[in-house]
């Protein structure tokens, strides 16, 4: 089926419905699989998602686009890219298997197995001193004092990034990031054209590069214990990552290793707002949050959806022949709100039994560093509702960033009466002294 009245694809990325897309994704499900006037299918339902994630016959490599599918898509940044070409997540089998395997040894097991169960601690410390930043305050806006810094401090740790650089690279980041989006305002803020976006991202990735590149040196003359130095020294049955392969795997772990923590935090932290009795819940039975943030994926994922993947040939899916070539989109958040998969989807429900989503994605391309997202999101939501006495909303909705792709608030304002103390889940309340409205002392 063809859409031809107006386009999917604006609908699906207009600004105006960033706050909550889900009206928009249920009426797409009416129709599992549509081609949208401007060319690209749209896959908004559960089973039918599931099933091309697994399907080897869809590629993630931009290259097997058909030229006029091509043509009807923004223009790929790392394409003609020498010094920073696409990451493997955005390569197929052997070569996304190759560089795959090399990138998780240093992560976790089989190889070092007990790395994310020993960063617990320090997770947990980190959590702790950005909460404990809030004394004296009764306002703050939890993506600029805890959902930004804390993942990104995680990040810069394990990779050996020195922490005092982050300014440097939390633009090309954001660049970076932004040049996922389809939409046309996307990249450059608001309005911008199509060859501003590009040389935006470009210069970022040019300057992210070069800054890897040193740091990758520094590495290889002097390792260190971190996962830097384990990928510039690893190797594995295929050789080692070639040098412009370390740049775009370290690349795609600093920018992919916290963008999608914030939005889950931050994301996180608005439901359990909307959703007080949850919220109070937790704050009694810690043990709660597994499952719950299991419901955060599935409810309100970071990752929204998938647009850039084309078959390698013809596929017949829902009644629909998708050729070779094509552009496909998969609607991640539209997939884990299906009735015909969740039952009561858009209800917010923790205890919610055989939880399947699709919040880290699935099959070869699933998210590889969901453990530590996971683990960062179960800290920080646990300490936020134990620690954060009476907090609420200042803005509902809140303001969203631009991003269709990776959606989470750019703002999360919230007030609370005081703090709990650190490290004493049944102490008294903390509260600041001379509050003024600003939240200063």
């Amino acid at each position: 089926m063809t859409q031809t009245q107006g386009s999917l694809v604006r609908r699906i990325i207009d600004y105006a419905h960033r706050a909550d897309p889900y009206p928009i994704y249920a009426e797409l499900r009416k129709t599992p699989v549509v081609r949208d006037a401007e060319g690209p299918y749209i896959v908004s339902t559960y089973w039918e998602i599931h099933g091309l994630l697994h399907d080897p016959r869809l590629s993630s490599d931009a290259r097997n686009l058909d030229p006029q599918a091509a043509s009807e898509l923004p223009e790929e940044p790392e394409a003609d890219d020498p010094g920073l070409p696409p990451s493997f997540l955005k390569l197929d089998p052997p070569e996304h298997d190759r560089l795959r395997r090399l990138a998780t040894a240093p992560f976790g097991p089989p190889h070092t197995p007990r790395r994310l169960h020993e960063m617990r601690g320090e997770l947990t410390r980190i959590v702790g001193e950005l909460i404990d930043g809030f004394e004296g305050r009764h306002r703050i806006d939890l993506v600029d004092h805890f959902s930004y810094p804390f993942p990104v401090t995680v990040i810069c740790r394990l990779l050996g990034v020195p922490r005092e650089d982050e300014p440097r690279f939390h633009a090309w980041a954001d660049a970076l990031a932004a040049s996922l989006d389809p939409g046309p305002d996307a990249g450059a803020g608001a309005g911008a054209d199509a060859a501003e976006r590009r040389r935006i991202t470009r210069q970022a990735r040019t300057e992210l590069a070069t800054y890897l590149s040193e740091l990758i040196e520094k590495r290889r003359r002097a390792p260190g214990d971190d996962m830097l130095s384990a990928l510039v020294s690893g190797e594995g049955p295929e050789g080692r990552m070639s040098r412009v392969e370390l740049l775009s795997t370290a690349a795609l772990l600093l920018v992919a290793g916290h963008e999608t923590t914030v939005n889950l935090i931050t994301n996180g932290m608005l439901t359990l707002l909307r959703n007080p009795d949850v919220l109070a819940r937790l704050r009694k039975d810690p043990h709660l949050v597994v499952p719950l943030v299991e419901e955060l994926l599935r409810f309100d994922p970071p990752v929204q959806m998938l647009p850039q993947r084309t078959p390698l040939s013809e596929i017949d899916i829902a009644g629909v022949t998708i050729p070779q070539g094509a552009s496909v989109w998969l609607l991640l958040a539209s997939g884990n709100r299906d009735p015909q998969r969740f039952p009561d989807p858009d209800r917010f429900d923790p205890q919610r039994r055989d939880n399947q989503h699709l919040g880290f994605g699935s099959g070869i391309h699933s998210c590889f560093g969901a453990p530590l997202a996971r683990l960062e999101a179960q800290i920080a939501l646990t300490e936020l509702a134990r620690r954060l006495d009476e907090p609420r909303l200042l803005e509902d909705p809140p303001t969203y960033r631009r991003n269709a792709v990776l959606r989470g608030p750019r703002h999360l304002p919230l007030a609370f009466e005081g703090l709990r103390p650190n490290g004493s889940p049944n102490g008294s309340r903390s509260r600041p002294p001379n509050r003024s409205p600003n939240g200063s002392r």
